[in-house]
């Protein structure tokens, strides 16, 4: 649908010049010759913008934008203002008025303010969808993602959640395995029981027994207590063995009784222990090859393999890096109270590019990092790690270090590449404050705002009352 504007002024010449200029743009136009006029319309019809003049008769634009915005909140409002009433332009902006324009028009300045107020009404009504649909289209039990690969995992988990069968869920180191056991529990029979996780490598050989299956009083020095080990603890539930692949082979022959047997016996302990658990065993190992050096035994491999779930990395996920980056956004804003608007489509185009060694336990780390350091509204591509944003401190070409060959240079694209730089590094300098980063360059705010939307470097709203 066309964007729709509804224009007020009580100048028929300007109702008319802002009607044939916008619909030749595509827009839907509607006009009011005074604030109450449109303030009626707007009780009948639904705009995506007001474009009202300050000074009109029955109701002031000051007046109309008051009875706008305790109606709807989130409607988009800019103000016409003549020059010497700018202070007044920016009094109505404190009170909601996304921006202003000033008469006489500049043509290009008025429809790229429009077109960008618009753009940014559009990403806050994105991001508040994505909100909306983050929990329900595109996660799993806390796994996010829309690619083909997430889908398959997501109706396999719903598949085997239901039957108390072992699993392996194998993968790279980050790719959120545990996620994906805790998804099959939380979605099954035993979602009311516990889920007990454990780490394989984290524990020490000679413990490990005892954190396993418990131990008796006495048992061994220092054992001043009985201790319930981890499958008891998890009786009725899941048993989560991560990093399956460390399991010293002496523990390996123990863990192959308990699930065959269905039994457990203390360290110490004289009498077994009935236990009812489901084994979900996770590595980033290939056990297929222990096996076969003798490092893992074959019996427990297919004990625990019944079915396997590979959990992907992130290479194999296309545009889930896009989901998961502003997924962890949203975590991190409200973790740590910030209010960071959106990832530009540059710093977004890095992110994508980047490897991903660590896998999604790299990329949450990357956003929180980037958000706990933001100062400004936007996550710019100089917000990233260096090691991600491999063009982060590359000096600028200068005049020397350009060859000029027979068949010449591109003189406008080559003076548009360092502008363009030394506009990010403004703008990341000024913590995202664009009125402050146009100081910084010593250009007007007008001129800051057209080279923003012509680099597309994010919004350009930001204002601070001091650079006002």
């Amino acid at each position: 649908m066309k964007p729709r504007i509804l224009v007020v002024d009580d100048e028929e010449s300007i109702r008319e010049f802002l009607q044939i200029m916008l619909r030749k743009e595509g827009y839907e136009v509607t006009t009011a010759e005074d604030g109450q006029r449109a303030f009626d319309l707007t009780k009948k019809k639904s705009f995506d913008l007001i474009i009202s003049d300050l000074q009109m008769p029955n109701m002031t634009g000051i007046e109309l934008l008051k009875n706008i915005k305790e109606q709807d909140p989130s409607m988009l409002f800019m103000m016409i203002t003549a020059f010497g009433t700018t202070e007044t332009a920016v009094d109505a902006m404190k009170m909601g008025a996304y921006d202003y324009i000033t008469k006489p028009f500049k043509l290009d300045e008025v429809r790229i303010n429009i077109a960008h107020a618009l753009k940014s009404k559009n990403l806050e009504s994105e991001n508040r969808q994505l909100k909306r649909v983050l929990n329900k289209e595109y996660s799993f039990q806390n796994l996010v993602g829309n690619s083909e690969v997430m889908h398959k995992v997501f109706d396999l988990i719903q598949r085997v959640a239901q039957a108390p069968t072992n699993i392996l869920v194998t993968g790279e180191s980050g790719t959120g395995k545990e996620m994906v056991a805790k998804a099959i529990h939380f979605n099954g029979p035993l979602k009311n029981n516990a889920f007990i996780p454990v780490n394989c490598g984290a524990i020490p050989e000679s413990l490990m027994e005892s954190e396993m299956f418990g131990h008796k009083k006495g048992s061994f020095t220092g054992a001043v207590n009985e201790k319930t080990g981890l499958f008891e603890a998890a009786n009725g539930g899941t048993l989560f063995l991560d990093e399956i692949g460390e399991l010293p082979m002496s523990i390996q022959v123990k863990l192959l009784r308990a699930i065959q047997e269905r039994k457990i016996r203390k360290v110490g302990g004289v009498d077994d222990t009935d236990i009812d658990v489901r084994i979900i065993a996770a590595t980033n190992r290939d056990l297929q090859k222990m096996v076969h050096e003798g490092t893992f035994r074959q019996d427990l491999y297919y004990r625990l393999n019944v079915i396997n779930i590979k959990s992907p990395s992130l290479r194999e996920r296309g545009d889930d890096v896009i989901i998961l980056a502003n997924h962890f956004l949203e975590k991190y804003n409200e973790k740590l109270g910030k209010n960071i608007t959106a990832i530009t489509e540059e710093a977004m185009a890095i992110l994508k590019k980047y490897n991903y060694p660590g896998n999604v336990r790299e990329l949450e780390n990357i956003i929180e990092r980037t958000v706990a350091l933001e100062a400004g509204s936007m996550i710019l591509p100089e917000s990233l790690p260096p090691f991600v944003n491999t063009t982060s401190g590359r000096k600028l070409a200068s005049s020397h270090e350009i060859e000029i060959g027979d068949d010449g240079v591109d003189l406008d694209k080559i003076v548009g590449q360092i502008e363009k730089e030394l506009l990010i590094k403004a703008i990341h300098a000024s913590n995202g404050v664009k009125k402050r980063a146009a100081k910084l360059l010593n250009i007007s705010f007008r001129s800051m705002r057209y080279r923003v939307e012509k680099y597309s470097l994010g919004s350009a709203d930001d204002i601070d009352e001091e650079a006002v």
